[in-house]
């Protein structure tokens, strides 16, 4: 998990990409795997940047293992 920082029970990062273009580009390709792991995260776009913010509401807005291995597969991306 590549520069995730991990703070009031949630991971963050923030992307940047080349170009605008770039980053929606990534949002949409990284909306298919968050559909099927129907785990959705808090995010959004200014420019070349997406901020993602990821905690599991079900268990009480805390970070779970669902977090951390969505945060691997948006890095993956």
């Amino acid at each position: 998990m590549d520069n995730w920082k991990e703070e009031n029970h949630k991971l963050t990062k923030t992307f940047v990409f080349k170009s605008f273009a770039d980053a929606i580009a990534w949002m949409v390709k990284a909306s298919f795997v968050i559909e099927k792991l129907d785990h959705h995260p808090e995010w959004s776009n200014i420019y070349n940047k997406v901020h993602v913010t990821l905690t599991t509401h079900d268990a009480g807005n805390t970070i779970t293992e669902k977090d951390r291995k969505l945060a691997e597969i948006l890095d993956s991306l």
